[in-house]
């Protein structure tokens, strides 16, 4: 398998094998370099290049780069400080109603549907959680408990345990179906999975920065779809939202009629300047090339612990799956694995009861062959 990365882009790889992307992804220096010179730049000159023209154009290349990911044009992208804050902000502006219900999974990263649990506390609408089991809920379940009162589907594209990949164009058919929105959490699958957000039908696709988008904490990106960028009124609103956000009077709120009414206020631009970035740097790798890199690595990883009679759980040989690969290691604490493997260079990550390896573009089958090695020495000793 041919490298895909350059050497220095990701110097910890040079002695580590970083199989934890899951969690928190390796940064490409490119990226940790643009947000240290933004910062460093406002720290010793304050405003004086960080002015009213630049700071009203922060986004603008977010913007440029968030459409290259998702397939859509720069009108439908936004960007936040989170997807936390951003789906936050979609919630209170869809505010489901009394009668009606948001439908989710048991097995959903909890940030997914806390904004609409939180929603619910305040209109009584309905929460619905499809059961799941070792990570996986599946699709039956899931459209079993859309009916005619759902407002919303909120969904992870992937799962965070098992890596589950949800089919988004058949979850929006059904959601359609019965008039509901469907709302997705891209934070375990943007930048390791092409995604084309229009065609996917999804209404919202939402992903944080630091996961396999490579970016910092503290930024996140939005796909909005065209239909409702002059329909919903943000739940968080500031001076930015107004769409001229230098004409400060305080006696009328007019936003723009693109998905950019959902950037409220001042942030960590630098953080934006980062993500940016670390999408520019994967886009031009090629997503699809990733993807493709990435699932071959998990099959060696997936060949490797079956050899050492380990059960994996994640979805295997099927059109669900993700380069997240989870294991049970009967009769082994997980967590001295996991720590046994770091004191040997290789970090992976525990979930529930589960090991949870999840390489990305920067990783290559050594470091695999690497990980199965010393995992066979740890369940012998």
């Amino acid at each position: 398998m041919i490298n895909i990365t350059q050497p220095g882009d990701f110097p910890l790889t040079e002695t580590w094998s970083y199989m934890d992307a899951a969690n928190v992804a390796l940064m490409p220096m490119i990226a940790a370099r643009e947000i240290t010179e933004w910062q460093t730049d406002v720290a010793l000159n304050g405003g004086i290049n960080f002015n009213d023209h630049v700071e009203a154009k922060a986004f603008d290349g977010l913007r440029l780069q968030g459409a290259r990911l998702f397939n859509c044009n720069q009108d439908d992208i936004a960007g936040g400080s989170s997807c936390t804050e951003l789906l936050s902000s979609i919630a209170w502006a869809v505010m489901p109603q009394k009668h009606e219900n948001v439908v989710s999974t048991d097995i959903v990263f909890p940030s997914t549907i806390y904004p609409f649990t939180r929603v619910s506390h305040h209109t009584g609408c309905e929460i619905r959680l499809a059961r799941g089991h070792n990570g996986y809920a599946s699709f039956t379940g899931i459209v079993k408990n859309i009916d005619k009162n759902t407002a919303v589907v909120s969904i992870s594209h992937a799962e965070y345990t098992g890596g589950q990949l949800h089919d988004l164009a058949a979850l929006a058919e059904a959601a359609h179906a019965h008039g509901a929105l469907l709302i997705v959490d891209a934070t375990q699958s943007a930048g390791a999975i092409p995604i084309d957000a229009p065609a996917s039908g999804a209404d919202v696709i939402i992903a944080g920065s630091y996961k396999w988008l490579c970016g910092p904490f503290g930024a996140a990106v939005m796909y909005l779809a065209p239909r409702l960028q002059s329909k919903l009124e943000p739940g968080f609103v500031g001076f930015r939202s107004h769409k001229e956000m230098w004409n400060l009077s305080p006696d009328r709120l007019e936003y723009p009629d693109t998905a950019k009414r959902f950037e409220s206020s001042t942030m960590a631009f630098g953080c934006i300047k980062g993500l940016e970035k670390s999408i520019e740097y994967l886009a031009d790798i090629g997503i699809q090339r990733i993807y493709e890199h990435n699932i071959a690595l998990a099959d060696r990883l997936i060949e490797g612990l079956g050899g050492l009679d380990i059960e994996v759980v994640s979805p295997v040989n099927s059109s669900e799956r993700t380069s997240i690969v989870t294991c049970r290691v009967t009769g082994f604490d997980p967590v001295e694995i996991v720590k046994n493997l770091q004191e040997r260079n290789i970090v992976v990550h525990k979930r529930q009861e589960f090991i949870r390896f999840s390489p990305h573009l920067y990783n290559d089958e050594t470091d695999v062959d690497r990980a199965i090695t010393e995992l066979r020495s740890i369940l012998r000793r």
